[in-house]
């Protein structure tokens, strides 16, 4: 894990150096080394991590192609949260071709576009990705279902936090006793988060942590802290009837539990900056790079 935390850094150094560029340095050149590197089709790869997933291919997933097609030759792959403008257009910039992205591309779940076929929004960025002949792939079933879940092992890395997880859980972690508002910070820090919500008391002493990022569910979260007994659970996002309800009336009973809500992307996107170092010893010679969606929020 400590060269898959060195390549996170070296990844990261290269996005924050570039900034507002199209150009990532990973994935310049591109055209000079094309013609000596092995050519992989888009779904050649696909096949490839899809045989690295347990009972892969799922007769039921929300991981199609949602723009390009399989047979398309691959120049370069990034991998990024959401398929933004932003991010397709730096992409474009790059010479890549194939986006492999965590969330939605199209406003909703199942990317379902019927209902957004009148929209200038939906449209523009349809032909965006149809002029350049970008095939995009959603990857956040088989991540997920990855040995171990692709997303929480690149969280853990970036936290630094690798080695206290559960070899039963990796979920579970337990760590020295430290006050609530330390870890705060530590995971703002390292996650690149300007703001949290938390239900709790800064002070609290935690050792027990539940670290569930993106947005299990309700009743999925709630599950996992009467099983687990963290004393502080770290998620991506809640309903605020759900989990935040069910830790505030923890705590007027008595009980020692808090709650920090992360933020759906910033808490998972470390898991497609796994994804880089992942695939780059799968495919030899191909350009492959992270590119941060960033979050679409600010705070007034």
């Amino acid at each position: 894990m400590e060269e898959l935390s060195g390549r996170r850094e070296f990844v990261g150094t290269i996005t924050k150096a570039v900034g507002a560029s199209l150009l990532m340095p990973a994935l310049g050149g591109i055209q000079n080394v094309q013609a000596s590197q092995q050519s992989y089709t888009v779904g050649q790869i696909m096949d490839m991590i899809l045989k690295t997933i347990p009972n892969a291919p799922f007769p039921k997933t929300v991981d199609t192609l949602k723009s390009g097609n399989a047979s398309q030759k691959v120049t370069g792959i990034v991998s990024t949260m959401f398929a933004t403008v932003d991010v397709i257009e730096k992409t474009i910039a790059s010479g890549a071709n194939f986006i492999i992205a965590h969330e939605p591309t199209f406003y909703n779940h199942l990317d379902e576009t019927d209902w957004l076929k009148s929209d200038d929004v939906f449209r523009y960025k349809q032909d965006l990705l149809t002029k350049h002949n970008i095939a995009l792939w959603r990857f956040h079933d088989y991540i997920h279902s990855h040995r171990p879940d692709g997303v929480q092992a690149g969280v853990l890395a970036a936290l630094g936090w690798t080695n206290y997880a559960s070899a039963d859980n990796a979920h579970v972690l337990t760590l020295p006793a430290t006050p609530l508002s330390q870890l705060v910070t530590h995971a703002k820090s390292k996650l690149g988060i300007k703001m949290v919500r938390v239900v709790g008391d800064p002070a609290q002493s935690c050792q027990r942590i539940l670290l569930m990022p993106g947005a299990s569910g309700g009743r999925s979260q709630i599950s996992a802290i009467e099983k687990e007994k963290p004393d502080v659970i770290f998620c991506g996002e809640a309903s605020e009837w759900e989990t935040p309800e069910y830790v505030r009336d923890a705590r007027q009973q008595g009980k020692k539990l808090s709650l920090v809500i992360l933020g759906h992307i910033m808490s998972e996107a470390a898991g497609m900056e796994w994804t880089v170092s992942w695939l780059k010893p799968q495919l030899p010679g191909l350009n492959i790079a992270y590119i941060p969606s960033g979050n679409a929020f600010t705070y007034l």
